[in-house]
C-alpha cells in the first residue's frame, strides 16, 4: 500500500519527515544530560551507527545549558544530527530550550493540571517555536492522558485521537506546520488502532502531520524487537508512518539494526528473499553521522548499522499484522517457525499469552538505577507468572501513566527507592531497590493465594 500523503517537515537544515521522503530513524540518549561528555560521546556513537535524529531528556531549567554545550561540541565535532528535546510537564523548560534544538517532544496536556492553562501554555511555546524555526512533536502516550479527555471518551485509542487533533488544530490555527504526531501505547492493539483513527481524522481535516511510530515500553530481547516489529510494521503496511523508534530497554544502539530493518522491510508482508541480514556486511552512508542532504539519501539507503535476526523479524513483520487484524487465529506450519517464535508473535500481536507480559521503558537521563539489570532479575524471577502483565520504569515522572495496562508496576524514585503499584494505585513507597523485587513477589503470590481462596 502507498504511504498516506503527510506533509514534509523540515528538522534543522538537512533532515525531512514526511512528504513522500524515506522513512527516518531516530532513537533516545539513555545518559544523563547533566553529564555532557558522557551525553556528547553516546550521540556521537548512535550517528555513526545510523541514527538520523537523537532525542535527549531535558528534566528541568537547570538542564537547558547543558543541551546547548552538548550541541556546541557535536558540531565542533562535524556531527551535525538533528536533536530533540525530550520535555515533560514543564512548558518552561520547553520555551527555554526551543530556541537551541532542531525538535522538542512535548505532551501539551501534561503543561498544566488546568487544560485551558495548558492551552495558554502551549500556545506561547508554538511562537517560541515559530520564531526560532524549531520542529515540534506532539506526543501522546496511552496511560498518559488528562481527565479533560478520558472523562468524555474514557482510556481509549478513539480518546489519544481526539486528544492530538485538539493540538494539532491549535498548530494549524497557528499557523505552524513543522509538527509530528504520535500516539504511542505498550499494547499493540491499542497503538495500531490509535494510529488509524487519528489518520483518518487528519485526511478528513485535510491536513496530514507526519506520523511517528513506536510501541513505548517494549521491553528487551526477542520479545522487544518482535512487539515492535508487529506494531509497528502492521501501520506502514497500512501506508502509516514516517519517523520511527524501536523502543529497547537495552543501549539504545541496540535499537538502531531494528528499526533499520523495519524501514527497509517493513512496509511487506512477506518474507525478506534478499538473505540473512545478520551474515551479510552491512554499511551506511559515509556522511551517516554528520547529516543528510534534503532528500534525505541515506534514508533511502539504509542498511542495517549492526547484526539482526532477520528470520525472526521477518516472520514478526509478516505473521505479526495478520494476527494483529484477525486476517487469521493461527501461524500456519507451513510457515516453518519455531513454537517458540510462534508463541512470541501470538502474544506480541496480543491473541495468546504464554508467559508474563512485561512492559518496560527503555530508559533515559531521568532513569536513577540500573534499569536493564533490574528489568532482566525481574523477567527471571516472574518468569512462572503466566498471565500477568508487570512493568518496570525508570522513573515517577511517567512511568505510573504509561504502563496503564500492567496488573504490577516496579517504579524507580531515585535515591535506591521504589514504589511498588497494583494496577493504577501505589502499594509500597519508597522499598529501598535492595528489597523490592522480592517485595513486589511477596505482593503478587499474596493477591494470587486470596483469588485462589475467593474462587474455591
Amino acid at each position: 500500500m502507498a504511504r498516506i500523503e503527510t506533509l514534509p517537515v523540515r528538522i534543522g537544515e538537512d533532515l525531512i519527515i514526511g512528504g513522500g521522503h524515506p522513512i527516518v530513524v531516530q532513537t533516545m540518549c539513555n545518559t544523563h544530560t547533566s553529564d555532557v561528555a558522557a551525553t556528547v560521546a553516546q550521540t556521537l556513537e548512535l550517528a555513526a551507527a545510523g541514527a538520523q535524529l537523537v532525542r535527549i531528556t531535558v528534566p528541568g531549567l537547570q538542564d537547558v545549558p547543558c543541551v546547548a554545550e552538548i550541541k556546541r561540541q557535536l558540531r565542533e565535532a562535524g556531527c551535525r544530527v538533528p536533536l530533540v528535546a525530550d520535555i515533560h510537564f514543564s512548558s518552561q523548560t520547553a520555551i527555554a530550550v526551543a530556541p537551541i534544538v532542531e525538535k522538542v517532544r512535548i505532551n501539551p496536556g501534561n503543561f498544566h493540571p488546568d487544560h485551558d492553562q495548558a492551552r495558554e501554555q502551549f500556545a506561547r511555546f508554538l511562537a517560541v517555536c515559530k520564531q526560532s524555526g524549531t520542529a515540534v512533536r506532539v506526543g501522546l502516550n496511552h496511560g498518559s492522558l488528562g481527565r479533560y479527555i478520558t472523562d468524555r471518551y474514557g482510556n481509549t485509542p478513539h480518546a489519544m485521537a481526539m486528544a492530538a487533533m485538539e493540538w494539532l488544530e491549535m498548530c494549524i490555527a497557528a499557523d505552524f506546520y513543522r509538527v509530528v504526531v504520535s500516539l504511542k501505547a505498550s499494547n499493540t492493539v491499542v497503538m495500531v488502532q490509535a494510529y488509524r483513527e487519528l489518520a483518518a481524522l487528519m485526511q478528513q481535516r485535510g491536513v496530514v502531520f507526519p506520523m511517528h511510530l513506536g510501541v513505548t515500553e517494549a521491553g528487551g530481547g526477542d520479545s522487544g524487537r518482535i512487539k515492535s516489529c508487529v506494531g509497528i510494521a502492521t501501520l506502514l503496511q497500512e501506508g502509516i508512518g514516517d519517523t520511527i523508534r524501536v523502543s529497547l530497554t537495552e543501549p539504545p544502539v541496540n535499537e538502531l539494526p531494528v528499526a533499520q530493518y523495519l524501514a527497509m522491510r517493513g512496509c511487506s508482508a512477506s518474507p525478506s528473499s534478499t538473505g540473512s541480514a545478520s551474515r551479510l556486511p552491512s554499511s551506511l552512508p559515509a556522511d551517516a553521522g554528520t547529516g543528510f542532504g534534503g532528500a534525505n539519501p541515506a534514508a533511502a539507503e539504509l542498511s542495517p548499522s549492526g547484526p539482526v535476526d532477520d528470520g525472526m523479524l521477518d516472520a514478526a513483520i509478516c505473521w505479526g499484522p495478520k494476527l494483529l487484524k484477525r486476517e487469521i487465529d493461527e501461524i500456519p506450519d507451513s510457515a516453518g517457525l519455531s513454537d517458540y517464535l510462534k508463541d512470541e508473535i501470538m502474544q506480541a500481536a496480543r491473541r495468546r499469552f504464554y508467559k508474563p507480559e512485561y512492559i518496560a521503558c527503555p530508559g533515559c537521563g531521568r532513569t536513577m538505577y540500573n534499569l536493564q539489570e533490574t528489568f532482566e532479575e525481574v523477567q527471571r524471577r516472574t518468569a512462572h507468572l503466566k498471565g500477568l502483565v508487570i512493568a518496570v520504569m525508570g522513573c515517577i515522572v511517567n512511568g505510573p501513566g504509561e504502563m496503564a495496562d500492567a496488573d504490577w508496576g516496579y517504579v524507580g524514585e531515585g535515591g535506591g527507592r521504589v514504589t511498588i503499584y497494583r494496577r493504577s494505585e501505589p502499594v509500597l513507597r519508597h522499598i529501598p531497590d535492595t528489597e523490592a523485587i522480592d517485595r513486589l513477589l511477596e505482593l503478587i503470590e499474596k493477591d494470587r493465594v486470596g483469588q485462589s481462596l475467593s474462587e474455591s
